[in-house]
């Protein structure tokens, strides 16, 4: 069994204008004093990381690579998120994801996917010469807007959906398997990637691309009331990346999943610094190092009601209490017999 690597940070939620935040310097300093040991980069905000300089420049990637390690830390992966998001928008929500594209690409679809298309190749480029094994990311969506079957859907239509979702992602998929990098999809709500059923459709459409991977964030299981321990069993082998995220879903008589259209912090399924939640992260990573998952555990803070540093702060002894350093030997070692194959015929009943 295998070790996996952490504490870890996500520092899309804490980047700002003023120190600690504003700077890879600074928050790698911030991150190294609260007990980090990685950091995951998002990827469109040039203080922190250009990332087709990263791409294309390999004395740029040791550089940043070195700030980093200066402070005792790795790079545990780079972020795609938003770029990845605009692989695939539907016009309805053109408006909505315009600010994760520059401004001279708002509102102009087309120009702004292949921007996005453009963002994931650089990011596979990155993540190589950065000597990274995974890179995270979301899928876009086609159908989102169709998830409750009202009105009934055409038919074909999911079908369809997925087969153009595929011929997006595959040459890119490519490009990641060039890299010798898996590209993980964060499976989340809002996503045509959302849950194990839509993840396998996709991946049939991919023709079961080997570098088709997924971020686990059981978070957004628990807001969808998915078995989040069982869906380690199904997609063990495809988990590279692994987001340590809390929920809460406690539904009323006024609301459940769908949460009634109320803020964060008025809805039944809402996100929670971890421990304070509902996620058991004991059997999370229990079965994870079960399965030899070496990746890395890394905070991803996103709470409707704790402040964020404090958040960051409870978040690395947190994650650190949950490894396991797994064991070389069976805990039984001491009674072990030496192998003997008459004896085992013996007690068998094969050899009197």
């Amino acid at each position: 069994m295998k070790t996996i690597k952490g504490p870890a940070i996500f520092i899309a939620q804490f980047i700002g204008d003023k120190a600690p935040f504003d700077s890879l310097h600074h928050i790698c300093q911030w991150a190294s004093q609260l007990g980090y040991k990685g950091i995951q980069i998002p990827t469109l905000d040039p203080r922190f990381i250009d990332l087709e300089k990263a791409a294309t420049s390999q004395t740029y990637a040791d550089e940043l690579k070195g700030i980093v390690q200066s402070y005792g830390m790795e790079i545990s992966e780079l972020s795609t998120h938003l770029q990845g998001q605009l692989v695939a928008v539907h016009p309805a929500y053109d408006l909505l994801f315009d600010s994760f594209a520059p401004t001279a690409l708002q509102g102009h679809p087309k120009e702004r996917t292949e921007w996005a298309v453009q963002q994931l190749r650089y990011a596979a480029q990155a993540s190589k010469n950065l000597g990274l094994k995974a890179h995270a990311t979301f899928s876009g969506s086609l159908l989102w807007h169709t998830f409750h079957p009202w009105p009934q859907r055409p038919a074909g239509l999911v079908d369809e959906g997925f087969t153009e979702l595929a011929r997006r992602w595959t040459p890119i998929l490519h490009a990641f398997d060039e890299a010798g990098v898996d590209l993980c999809y964060e499976i989340h709500p809002g996503e045509d990637l959302f849950d194990g059923e839509t993840y396998e459709m996709f991946l049939e459409k991919v023709h079961n691309h080997p570098r088709a991977c997924l971020l686990y964030d059981p978070s957004h299981f628990v807001l969808q009331c998915l078995d989040y321990i069982q869906y380690i069993d199904f997609y063990h082998q495809r988990i590279k990346a692994f987001h340590v995220k809390d929920a809460e879903f406690n539904a009323t008589g006024r609301q459940g999943t769908f949460g009634g259209y109320q803020p964060w912090l008025k809805r039944a399924g809402r996100y929670r610094s971890p421990g304070d939640g509902q996620v058991d992260f004991k059997r999370i990573f229990s079965k994870l190092a079960e399965y030899d998952y070496d990746g890395w555990a890394v905070l991803e803070w996103e709470c409707c009601i704790k402040n964020s540093e404090d958040g960051a702060r409870e978040g690395a002894p947190f994650i650190r209490n949950h490894i396991i350093q797994t064991t070389e030997k069976a805990f039984d070692d001491f009674a072990a017999t030496v192998r003997d194959p008459s004896l085992n015929k013996k007690v068998l009943g094969l050899q009197g």
